[in-house]
C-alpha cells in the first residue's frame, strides 16, 4: 500500500467513524427528546408546587399567629390564676383574723 491508499483509506475510516457518530448522536437525542406533553405536565406540576409551597408559607403564618395567640391568652390565665390565689389566700387571713375576734368577743 502506497501514500495515497494510505491517506484515502484513512479519510474513508475517518467518514465512517464521523457519520457513525453522528447517526449515534441522533438516536440519544432522538429518544431523549422532551416532548411538548411532557413540558405541559411538569409546567403543571411546577405549578402545582408552587401553590402548595405558598399554601404551607401560609399554613405556618398562621400557626405562627394561633400560637402568640394562645401564648398571650396562657399568660393572662395565669396572672388572673395567681390575683385569684392571693385575693383568696387574703381572704383566708382575713377570716382567720375575724374567727379569732369572734372567739375573743364571745370568750369576754
Amino acid at each position: 500500500m502506497n501514500r495515497t491508499e494510505f491517506i484515502v483509506a484513512t479519510a474513508v475510516i475517518l467518514f465512517v467513524a464521523f457519520c457513525l457518530g453522528w447517526f449515534a448522536n441522533w438516536l440519544v437525542h432522538r429518544f431523549t427528546r422532551v416532548s411538548r406533553s411532557d413540558m405541559g405536565e411538569l409546567d403543571r406540576m411546577a405549578q402545582e408546587l408552587h401553590e402548595a409551597e405558598e399554601m404551607r408559607d401560609q399554613a405556618i403564618t398562621y400557626l405562627q399567629q394561633r400560637e402568640a395567640e394562645l401564648t398571650n391568652q396562657l399568660a393572662q390565665t395565669e396572672a388572673e390564676l395567681r390575683a385569684t390565689m392571693d385575693g383568696l389566700r387574703d381572704s383566708r387571713h382575713e377570716v382567720e383574723e375575724l374567727r379569732a375576734y369572734v372567739d375573743r368577743m364571745s370568750a369576754s
